[in-house]
């Protein structure tokens, strides 16, 4: 777990959240890294295998780990990804 300015409960809590989701994730080869929580509450990660070139990446973090977590961990505001493919429209 390499988030280094996360109490490990808190961490416990958002990587439980984040498993709940995770069996959908990797179904499409993907998964998710926690990197850091930043002082106002969001949380980010990096999107891991088929999820960081996915162009549907940015809908999976918004209606599926982002709500996850909010939902689980409501001390956190947001989610982001570092690394997120921006969808062409």
């Amino acid at each position: 777990m390499a988030a280094s300015n996360i109490d490990q409960d808190f961490l416990n809590r958002i990587e439980g959240a984040l498993d709940q989701i995770r069996p959908y994730l990797e179904a499409d080869g993907g998964n998710v890294k926690v990197l850091e929580v930043t002082e106002d509450m969001v949380l980010k990660l990096e999107l891991l295998g088929a999820c960081g070139s996915c162009p549907m990446s940015t809908m999976t973090l918004k209606a599926g780990v982002e709500q996850s977590v909010l939902r689980a961990i409501p001390e956190i505001k947001a989610v982001e990804a570092i690394n997120l493919t921006p969808i062409n429209g």
